[in-house]
Protein backbone atom coordinates (compact mmCIF):
# COMPACT_ATOMS: atom_id res chain seq x y z
CA UNK A 1 0.00 0.00 0.00
CA UNK A 2 1.28 3.81 -0.73
CA UNK A 3 1.92 6.32 1.77
CA UNK A 4 -0.10 9.54 0.80
CA UNK A 5 1.49 11.88 -0.37
CA UNK A 6 2.14 13.88 2.10
CA UNK A 7 3.30 11.47 4.19
CA UNK A 8 5.82 11.00 1.65
CA UNK A 9 6.85 14.53 1.70
CA UNK A 10 7.17 14.47 5.48
CA UNK A 11 9.26 11.58 5.27
CA UNK A 12 11.69 12.84 2.85
CA UNK A 13 12.19 15.81 4.95
CA UNK A 14 12.96 13.73 7.85
CA UNK A 15 15.36 12.19 6.33
CA UNK A 16 17.08 14.91 4.85
CA UNK A 17 16.84 16.22 8.83
CA UNK A 18 18.50 13.53 9.85
CA UNK A 19 20.85 13.99 7.30
CA UNK A 20 21.62 17.31 8.97
CA UNK A 21 21.46 16.47 12.35
CA UNK A 22 25.23 15.31 13.35
CA UNK A 23 26.30 19.03 12.43
CA UNK A 24 23.03 20.94 12.94
CA UNK A 25 22.90 23.78 15.88
CA UNK A 26 19.70 23.19 15.19
CA UNK A 27 17.96 21.20 18.51
CA UNK A 28 16.61 18.06 17.32
CA UNK A 29 13.46 17.83 18.64
CA UNK A 30 12.64 21.54 16.86
CA UNK A 31 14.01 20.38 13.67
CA UNK A 32 11.46 17.25 13.57
CA UNK A 33 8.58 19.71 14.54
CA UNK A 34 9.56 21.96 11.63
CA UNK A 35 10.27 18.88 9.17
CA UNK A 36 6.51 17.72 10.18
CA UNK A 37 4.71 21.13 9.31
CA UNK A 38 6.22 21.04 6.77
CA UNK A 39 6.46 23.80 3.87
CA UNK A 40 3.98 25.86 5.57
CA UNK A 41 3.70 29.86 6.90
CA UNK A 42 2.68 29.14 10.67
CA UNK A 43 3.99 31.96 12.73
CA UNK A 44 2.19 30.13 16.16
CA UNK A 45 2.97 26.98 15.30
CA UNK A 46 6.71 28.23 15.16
CA UNK A 47 6.68 30.83 17.79
CA UNK A 48 6.46 27.94 20.55
CA UNK A 49 9.14 26.43 19.40
CA UNK A 50 11.58 29.43 19.45
CA UNK A 51 10.32 31.31 22.51
CA UNK A 52 11.28 29.50 25.34
CA UNK A 53 15.23 29.78 23.53
CA UNK A 54 15.28 33.63 23.72
CA UNK A 55 15.37 36.24 26.36
CA UNK A 56 12.83 38.13 27.74
CA UNK A 57 12.78 42.00 28.89
CA UNK A 58 14.51 43.72 30.44
CA UNK A 59 17.39 42.81 28.45
CA UNK A 60 20.88 42.86 30.02
CA UNK A 61 23.05 45.61 28.20
CA UNK A 62 20.47 47.35 25.94
CA UNK A 63 18.87 50.57 25.71
CA UNK A 64 15.99 50.53 23.53
CA UNK A 65 14.05 53.80 22.26
CA UNK A 66 10.44 52.50 21.05
CA UNK A 67 7.77 53.95 18.46
CA UNK A 68 10.53 56.77 17.15
CA UNK A 69 8.87 58.15 14.43
CA UNK A 70 10.48 58.36 10.55
CA UNK A 71 7.48 60.35 8.92
CA UNK A 72 3.52 61.33 9.17
CA UNK A 73 2.03 57.85 8.95
CA UNK A 74 0.64 56.41 12.15
CA UNK A 75 2.55 52.99 11.75
CA UNK A 76 5.36 55.10 10.53
CA UNK A 77 7.32 53.78 13.78
CA UNK A 78 10.72 51.93 14.80
CA UNK A 79 12.62 50.96 17.45
CA UNK A 80 16.16 51.58 17.81
CA UNK A 81 18.13 48.77 19.72
CA UNK A 82 21.99 50.15 21.53
CA UNK A 83 24.77 49.23 23.93
CA UNK A 84 23.76 50.11 27.50
CA UNK A 85 27.50 52.26 27.20
CA UNK A 86 27.06 53.35 23.41
CA UNK A 87 30.13 53.60 21.57
CA UNK A 88 30.19 55.60 18.18
CA UNK A 89 30.92 54.36 14.72
CA UNK A 90 29.02 51.20 14.41
CA UNK A 91 27.48 49.43 11.83
CA UNK A 92 23.33 49.61 11.45
CA UNK A 93 21.39 46.90 10.95
CA UNK A 94 17.25 48.17 9.80
CA UNK A 95 14.88 45.10 9.89
CA UNK A 96 11.76 44.85 8.06
CA UNK A 97 9.07 42.23 9.46
CA UNK A 98 6.89 40.17 7.43
CA UNK A 99 3.06 40.12 7.61
CA UNK A 100 1.70 39.08 3.83
CA UNK A 101 1.43 42.74 3.34
CA UNK A 102 -1.90 43.53 5.27
CA UNK A 103 -0.58 42.94 8.84
CA UNK A 104 2.83 42.27 11.15
CA UNK A 105 4.25 44.56 13.28
CA UNK A 106 8.17 45.14 14.51
CA UNK A 107 7.51 43.41 17.18
CA UNK A 108 4.42 40.82 16.90
CA UNK A 109 2.99 41.25 20.18
CA UNK A 110 4.23 43.36 23.36
CA UNK A 111 5.35 40.93 25.02
CA UNK A 112 6.73 38.57 22.25
CA UNK A 113 10.39 37.56 21.74
CA UNK A 114 10.04 38.64 17.88
CA UNK A 115 11.71 40.40 16.45
CA UNK A 116 13.51 42.06 19.32
CA UNK A 117 15.36 38.63 19.51
CA UNK A 118 17.15 40.14 15.79
CA UNK A 119 18.30 43.61 17.17
CA UNK A 120 19.50 41.70 19.92
CA UNK A 121 21.62 39.32 17.91
CA UNK A 122 22.43 43.06 15.99
CA UNK A 123 23.83 44.95 18.94
CA UNK A 124 25.42 41.49 20.63
CA UNK A 125 27.76 41.64 17.30
CA UNK A 126 28.82 45.29 16.68
CA UNK A 127 25.39 46.82 15.32
CA UNK A 128 23.05 49.44 16.02
CA UNK A 129 19.21 48.04 15.83
CA UNK A 130 16.27 49.48 14.09
CA UNK A 131 13.24 47.58 13.72
CA UNK A 132 10.95 49.41 11.97
CA UNK A 133 7.12 48.81 11.11
CA UNK A 134 5.22 49.94 7.44
CA UNK A 135 1.90 51.21 6.33
CA UNK A 136 0.04 48.52 5.32
CA UNK A 137 -2.99 47.02 2.22
CA UNK A 138 -5.45 47.35 0.89
CA UNK A 139 -5.54 50.98 2.98
CA UNK A 140 -1.66 51.59 1.70
CA UNK A 141 -0.59 49.61 -1.70
CA UNK A 142 2.67 49.66 -3.62
CA UNK A 143 4.30 51.64 -3.72
CA UNK A 144 3.55 52.31 -0.11
CA UNK A 145 6.12 50.12 1.23
CA UNK A 146 9.42 50.78 -0.65
CA UNK A 147 8.26 54.49 0.60
CA UNK A 148 8.47 53.98 4.49
CA UNK A 149 11.37 51.91 3.41
CA UNK A 150 13.17 55.01 2.08
CA UNK A 151 12.08 56.95 5.00
CA UNK A 152 13.59 54.99 7.54
CA UNK A 153 16.77 54.99 5.58
CA UNK A 154 16.44 58.97 5.74
CA UNK A 155 15.86 58.92 9.50
CA UNK A 156 18.61 56.82 9.81
CA UNK A 157 20.81 58.64 7.77
CA UNK A 158 19.73 61.94 10.12
CA UNK A 159 19.55 60.56 13.40
CA UNK A 160 21.53 57.85 13.83
CA UNK A 161 25.01 59.17 14.75
CA UNK A 162 23.90 60.56 18.51
CA UNK A 163 22.82 57.14 18.74
CA UNK A 164 26.30 55.15 17.80
CA UNK A 165 25.80 54.53 14.69
CA UNK A 166 27.80 54.86 11.15
CA UNK A 167 25.22 56.63 8.83
CA UNK A 168 27.76 55.31 5.78
CA UNK A 169 27.60 51.63 6.92
CA UNK A 170 23.89 50.80 6.72
CA UNK A 171 22.46 47.37 6.07
CA UNK A 172 18.93 47.19 5.30
CA UNK A 173 17.40 43.16 6.17
CA UNK A 174 14.09 42.31 5.34
CA UNK A 175 11.79 39.11 5.43
CA UNK A 176 8.68 37.97 3.56
CA UNK A 177 6.91 40.84 2.02
CA UNK A 178 9.79 42.94 4.50
CA UNK A 179 12.12 41.28 1.61
CA UNK A 180 9.81 42.35 -1.04
CA UNK A 181 9.93 46.03 0.54
CA UNK A 182 13.31 45.69 0.62
CA UNK A 183 14.13 44.96 -2.93
CA UNK A 184 11.46 47.51 -4.93
CA UNK A 185 13.62 49.78 -2.51
CA UNK A 186 16.92 49.00 -3.80
CA UNK A 187 15.53 47.97 -7.19
CA UNK A 188 13.77 52.02 -7.79
CA UNK A 189 15.82 54.56 -6.95
CA UNK A 190 13.25 57.19 -7.85
CA UNK A 191 12.52 56.49 -4.18
CA UNK A 192 16.03 56.92 -2.76
CA UNK A 193 15.92 60.01 -0.46
CA UNK A 194 19.63 59.51 0.60
CA UNK A 195 22.22 59.65 -1.95
CA UNK A 196 22.72 56.17 -3.80
CA UNK A 197 20.21 54.74 -1.89
CA UNK A 198 22.20 55.09 1.71
CA UNK A 199 23.13 51.59 1.88
CA UNK A 200 26.21 49.42 2.68
CA UNK A 201 24.39 46.51 1.42
CA UNK A 202 20.87 44.37 1.61
CA UNK A 203 19.62 41.16 2.68
CA UNK A 204 16.36 39.46 1.34
CA UNK A 205 15.01 36.57 3.47
CA UNK A 206 12.32 34.57 1.38
CA UNK A 207 10.99 37.50 -1.07
CA UNK A 208 9.48 37.18 -4.13
CA UNK A 209 11.63 39.72 -6.94
CA UNK A 210 9.11 38.68 -9.98
CA UNK A 211 5.76 39.15 -10.09
CA UNK A 212 5.32 37.86 -13.29
CA UNK A 213 6.60 34.09 -12.61
CA UNK A 214 3.03 33.39 -11.57
CA UNK A 215 -0.06 34.27 -10.27
CA UNK A 216 -0.13 35.86 -7.11
CA UNK A 217 -2.36 35.41 -4.21
CA UNK A 218 -4.97 37.59 -2.46
CA UNK A 219 -2.28 39.06 -0.05
CA UNK A 220 -0.11 40.01 -3.03
CA UNK A 221 -3.05 41.10 -4.96
CA UNK A 222 -3.99 43.42 -2.23
CA UNK A 223 -0.76 45.44 -2.04
CA UNK A 224 0.19 45.31 -6.13
CA UNK A 225 -3.19 45.33 -7.29
CA UNK A 226 -5.33 43.15 -9.84
CA UNK A 227 -3.65 44.34 -13.07
CA UNK A 228 -1.27 42.16 -14.61
CA UNK A 229 -0.29 45.07 -16.75
CA UNK A 230 1.35 46.75 -13.68
CA UNK A 231 3.51 43.79 -12.05
CA UNK A 232 6.95 43.99 -14.35
CA UNK A 233 7.03 47.94 -13.32
CA UNK A 234 6.48 46.26 -10.06
CA UNK A 235 8.69 43.53 -9.47
CA UNK A 236 12.18 44.09 -8.63
CA UNK A 237 14.23 41.52 -10.53
CA UNK A 238 15.63 44.06 -12.75
CA UNK A 239 16.11 46.86 -10.80
CA UNK A 240 17.98 44.23 -8.81
CA UNK A 241 20.53 43.07 -11.75
CA UNK A 242 21.50 47.15 -11.94
CA UNK A 243 22.17 48.24 -8.54
CA UNK A 244 25.55 48.66 -7.58
CA UNK A 245 24.33 47.95 -3.97
CA UNK A 246 25.54 44.45 -3.03
CA UNK A 247 23.02 41.71 -2.71
CA UNK A 248 21.95 38.68 -0.24
CA UNK A 249 19.32 36.50 -0.87
CA UNK A 250 17.88 33.62 1.17
CA UNK A 251 15.25 31.15 1.29
CA UNK A 252 14.80 28.39 3.36
CA UNK A 253 14.78 24.43 2.52
CA UNK A 254 11.48 24.23 4.13
CA UNK A 255 9.85 27.66 2.88
CA UNK A 256 6.82 27.29 0.33
CA UNK A 257 8.12 26.57 -2.98
CA UNK A 258 7.56 29.65 -4.62
CA UNK A 259 9.92 31.58 -2.61
CA UNK A 260 12.54 29.17 -3.27
CA UNK A 261 11.90 29.33 -7.25
CA UNK A 262 12.08 33.04 -6.82
CA UNK A 263 15.55 32.70 -5.12
CA UNK A 264 16.65 30.38 -8.41
CA UNK A 265 15.48 32.95 -10.12
CA UNK A 266 17.46 35.77 -8.91
CA UNK A 267 20.63 33.09 -8.39
CA UNK A 268 20.29 32.82 -12.53
CA UNK A 269 19.74 36.12 -13.37
CA UNK A 270 22.38 37.64 -11.06
CA UNK A 271 25.19 35.54 -12.13
CA UNK A 272 24.04 35.95 -15.97
CA UNK A 273 23.93 40.09 -15.68
CA UNK A 274 25.93 41.22 -12.59
CA UNK A 275 29.45 41.67 -12.16
CA UNK A 276 30.03 38.99 -9.87
CA UNK A 277 26.66 36.82 -8.80
CA UNK A 278 24.93 37.76 -5.53
CA UNK A 279 25.16 36.15 -2.13
CA UNK A 280 22.40 33.38 -2.22
CA UNK A 281 21.94 31.01 0.54
CA UNK A 282 19.40 27.97 1.01
CA UNK A 283 18.88 27.45 5.19
CA UNK A 284 18.85 23.52 6.03
CA UNK A 285 16.18 22.68 8.04
CA UNK A 286 14.54 26.13 8.37
CA UNK A 287 11.04 27.02 7.21
CA UNK A 288 9.82 30.44 6.60
CA UNK A 289 9.06 31.34 10.32
CA UNK A 290 11.91 29.37 11.69
CA UNK A 291 14.46 31.33 9.56
CA UNK A 292 14.23 34.06 11.47
CA UNK A 293 12.57 33.13 15.27
CA UNK A 294 16.06 31.41 15.71
CA UNK A 295 18.23 34.46 15.30
CA UNK A 296 20.12 34.86 18.61
CA UNK A 297 19.80 31.21 19.52
CA UNK A 298 22.65 28.77 19.17
CA UNK A 299 21.51 28.39 15.29
CA UNK A 300 24.18 30.69 13.85
CA UNK A 301 24.10 29.71 10.57
CA UNK A 302 22.20 32.41 8.63
CA UNK A 303 23.74 35.20 10.64
CA UNK A 304 27.33 33.72 10.33
CA UNK A 305 26.64 34.37 6.27
CA UNK A 306 25.24 37.68 6.85
CA UNK A 307 28.51 38.92 9.15
CA UNK A 308 30.48 37.35 6.16
CA UNK A 309 28.69 39.74 4.29
CA UNK A 310 29.10 42.39 5.83
CA UNK A 311 32.79 41.45 6.44
CA UNK A 312 33.14 41.50 2.43
CA UNK A 313 31.37 45.03 2.05
CA UNK A 314 34.18 46.84 4.47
Amino acid sequence: MSLPRRALAVAAVLIATSTWAAESPMPPDIAQKLAQLGRVVDPPATAKLYAPLQPKEPYFGVRIERDLRYGPAERNRLDAFMPQNVTSGRPVLIFVHGGAFVGGNKRRTPDSPFYDNIMLWAVKNGFIGVNMTYRLAPQSPWPAGAEDVASAVEWVSKEITERGGDPSRVYLMGHSAGAIHVASYVSHPEFYKVRNGGLKGAIMVSGIYDLTAGPLNEPERSYFGNDPSRYPGESSLSGLLKTDIPLMAVSAELDPPVFVGQLETLKEAACKRRVGCARTLMLPQHSHMSEVYSINTNDNRLTDQIMDFVKAGK
